[in-house]
């Protein structure tokens, strides 16, 4: 049996950045104690929520050397280091490796894609290249292309390939996958929408936009599962089903970032082709943010106002 990098909600944070687009590390620390204070239980860094595709390398390695350091130890980071050339995928896990992350974070390729063959082939070669757990996403919605419960099984031989991220919401084939895996890879949901039900078919927790916000509630419907408490498990998952498709309304990272900063958390700045949520949607989310008592109970004052480390 492989060692479980989390169980429960890993939380994967957006990149603050200020007006002219640069990273914004005081704001990135005030999130991360925010997160170490209520219930997160894994940090991920650079992954789809943080922005990472429009990230220079230097700037992945910088915001992941900070993360490590400001948590130092205190909860697993893993660090998003995917890529549709394995090259590059590699020097970013090395460098994820020699910073200290606690393990990687691995989306399939994208745009020019690959079969289900140079997909093992894929992996197995970042798998071979660093000592640290992997967990590979899968979210076709976004790659362009899906992974077979079959590749799952075959890959899960390898001992570093620990966990998957499962955002395909197709549940036949995430059931077929949980089935031929069990024992041999974690398995996590990659929509906050369908926690429960991926927990359900075993999975260990979930990697969360809404953590961002509530880190503490993903936290409780998760351990609340595993504790056997299945109604509180389910009927959280219901009443933050408002909240949680909200945060999609628009391509994500936009409106988390825009909660964040109504927040007081950061600013709602994102870097082209992304822009800042605005308009009917913008003050729908604001509603729904004041039903869960978001904007009114959060103070920044509770959490550090100076992140330097």
């Amino acid at each position: 049996m492989k060692n479980t990098i989390f169980k429960g909600v890993g939380t994967a944070i957006v990149t603050p950045m200020d007006e002219s687009g640069n990273i914004d590390f005081v704001s990135l620390g005030r999130l991360l104690e925010f997160q170490l204070g209520h219930g997160a239980d894994a940090i991920i860094a650079a992954g789809t929520t943080g922005e990472s595709a429009v990230l220079e390398d230097w700037e992945i390695i910088a915001l992941a050397e900070y993360v490590i350091r400001y948590v130092d130890h205190r909860i697993p980071v893993i660090v998003g280091t995917g890529s549709n050339n394995t090259a590059h995928s590699i020097f970013l896990s090395k460098e994820a490796e020699n910073l200290g992350a606690d393990g990687l974070l691995l989306v399939t390729p994208y745009y020019n894609k690959t079969s289900q063959k140079g997909l093992v082939q894929h992996f197995t070669a970042i798998g071979d290249s660093v000592d640290l757990p992997m967990i590979i996403y899968n979210v076709p919605s976004r790659t362009g292309m899906d992974i077979n419960p079959e590749t799952y099984l075959e890959l899960s031989a390898h001992p570093n390939i620990c966990g998957i991220k499962e955002a395909s919401g197709n549940f036949a084939r995430i059931a077929e996958t949980a089935g031929l895996c069990e024992g041999r890879l974690d398995l996590y949901s990659g929509n906050d929408n369908q926690t429960l039900p991926v927990l359900a078919l075993g999975g260990h927790g979930v990697i969360s936009v809404l953590g961002n916000l509530m880190p503490e509630e993903m936290h409780d419907l998760c351990c609340h599962y595993f504790s056997g408490k299945v109604g509180k498990s389910r009927r959280l998952q219901l009443s933050l089903l408002d909240l949680m498709n909200a945060l999609f309304s628009d391509v994500n990272p936009i409106p988390v970032k825009s909660a964040l900063s109504m927040m007081g958390i950061c600013g709602d700045f994102c870097r082209l082709p992304l822009i800042p949520f605005d308009g009917e949607r913008k003050e729908e989310l604001r509603k729904i943010m004041e039903k869960h008592g978001l904007i009114s109970s959060f103070s920044p004052s509770a959490v550090a106002n100076e992140a330097s480390l």
